[in-house]
């Protein structure tokens, strides 16, 4: 994890023993560093009261999944606290700091209970989440008991309930998939080859597919998907409907707001788009990362 640490001007000293201790970038507190950190930096080092930490980054937060993890240490340098990210990196950050003394104090419920968690353990598999939300009932889970793990070989179909967490190899991109009723394997082993080779992307750089649940009747989509070797992920509507996309698309038609676009961004990593939806004959592709 590249991390910065954010001093005040009068922690300036305890900021530049922990950055080099950290091997960490040193930033002086000034209007808008906090933008510019998150912007650069996937973990934050706080050296500051928790207050200042809070209002600075508040204005600014997206998602979890998206923002740098905060660690905020307290002006004596006697403790570390995760104060947002604590499952995506701001709790290993707060660990590493008990390495040249500061205590870390971590608040996350599995973690004070000895429990494992979805995210805790989609980075011991070398995996991702692609349906996030489900993290807040799996874990919740976890302080219960044990929650059964299954491991499905490739390819395969995945249909997965709210409450189940699907975890994927980490690759960098994700691929949605739009297609008309009765399209046929060939066709979107073709549409996906045509894809790939024009953005430059070799096959085994790709996670999974994506595509709308109101594709699981056609026999063609899983099939062509199948014949690629990947794994196929069906959305339901409320998921892709949460998702901006920004190309026009037939799908309202059927109540969606796309297929392509949004089912690539819902399952990417960072939630972006490096190809906008492009029609190969009765296949429609889009990549995300």
């Amino acid at each position: 994890m590249n991390c910065c640490v954010i001093a005040l001007p009068r922690f300036s000293k305890l900021g530049e023993e922990i950055a080099e201790a950290m091997d960490a970038d040193l930033l002086p507190y000034e209007e808008g560093i906090f933008t510019t950190a998150f912007a650069d930096y996937e973990g934050i080092i706080a050296v500051m009261s928790a207050g200042i930490a809070v209002r600075s980054a508040a204005p600014i937060l997206t998602d979890k999944w998206h923002d740098p993890g905060i660690v905020v240490v307290t002006p004596d340098g006697k403790y570390a606290i995760p104060i947002l990210g604590g499952h995506h990196g701001a709790n290993d950050l707060a660990c590493r700091l008990s390495e040249i003394g500061i205590i870390p104090v971590i608040s996350t419920a599995t973690e004070v209970y000895g429990r494992p968690s979805v995210e805790g353990y989609a980075k011991a598999e070398g995996c991702r989440v692609i349906n996030r939300p489900s993290t807040r009932r799996v874990n919740a889970a976890f302080l219960d008991g044990d929650v059964p793990v299954y491991e499905i070989p490739e390819p395969g179909i995945i249909v997965a309930g709210p409450g189940v967490s699907v975890l994927i190899r980490s690759k960098p991109y994700m691929i949605g998939i739009g297609a008309r009723l009765g399209i046929t394997p060939e066709e979107v082993v073709d549409a996906v080859t045509s894809a790939l080779s024009e953005a430059g992307i070799r096959a085994d750089e790709v996670g999974a597919y994506a595509t709308t649940e109101k594709k699981r009747p056609d026999p063609g989509l899983a099939e062509g998907v199948s014949r690629l070797g990947g794994v196929l992920i069906y959305l339901d509507d409320d998921r892709i409907n949460s998702i901006e996309t920004p190309s026009p698309s037939r799908a309202g038609l059927i109540g969606l707001s796309g297929v392509a676009e949004p089912a690539a961004i819902a399952c990417s990593e960072k939630g972006e788009l490096i190809m906008k939806k492009k029609t190969y004959g009765r296949v429609t592709i889009a990549i995300g990362r």
